[in-house]
């Protein structure tokens, strides 16, 4: 099951880019987190890291 961002709620602090071991994580221009579900397994280690929980299953 792949995870995403919800943008409303996500600010930008860029912690779970570097906690995704398959790079499927990104920064959009204005610096929110965006995964690119087709290379996300599911681990959840960004969901883990996200400070405001805003990572979720879908």
């Amino acid at each position: 099951m792949a995870y995403k961002v919800n943008e409303d709620e996500c600010i930008a602090c860029g912690a779970c880019v570097p906690s995704c071991p398959e790079n499927a994580i990104s920064e959009k221009a204005d610096g929110k987190a965006v995964i690119d579900p087709a290379k996300c397994t599911g681990c959840g280690d960004c969901a883990d890291i996200c400070p405001v929980a805003c990572i979720k299953e879908e």
